[in-house]
């Protein structure tokens, strides 16, 4: 079975860059894409246009770009790790700001990862690979199916 990844980035060509990167290292994983914030959630929800899991299943890491229009990627990470079913998904940040305080605010809001996309293709193209070499085939990740927060155990 595959593993999923779901990319949030509202520019095409980022996108496009990123997939080409990935296949480029014969990366076999689900690649989904939501162009906003607002499509993310609707997807990781399960609602509208992808309430079929087996067509949009759960992705096992995600890429979150910042800087989109309406819901930002610091939007869609803090209702992420609002859901208990959601919030053990690994999220790396992967955007064009380099700024102290975005890459601090990411981390507090619970970011996995914090990636600044770089200007040269071919380091887009090297670092890409080991990223989903660690997060989807070395990293140890909690069932989807197990809910991670327990009111029980002071929430975990």
């Amino acid at each position: 079975m595959l593993k999923t990844l779901l990319i949030v980035d509202d520019r095409e060509d980022d996108v496009l860059l990123t997939k080409r990167a990935f296949q480029r290292a014969g990366s076999k994983c689900q690649i989904e894409v939501c162009q906003n914030g607002e499509q993310a959630i609707q997807y990781l929800a399960g609602q509208g246009n992808y309430r079929d899991r087996a067509a949009h299943p759960l992705p096992e890491l995600i890429l979150l770009d910042i800087k989109m229009p309406g819901i930002d990627g610091f939007q869609v990470l803090q209702w992420l790790r609002n859901q208990a079913f959601l919030k053990a998904i690994p999220v790396v940040m992967l955007t064009t700001s380099d700024e102290p305080k975005d890459v601090t605010r990411a981390y507090k809001a619970g970011a996995n990862s914090y990636l600044v996309k770089p200007i040269d293709y071919e380091q887009l193209e090297k670092n890409l690979p080991l990223l989903l070499e660690y997060w989807l085939h070395i990293n140890t990740a909690p069932s989807k199916m197990v809910p991670i927060f327990d009111s029980a155990n002071n929430g975990f």
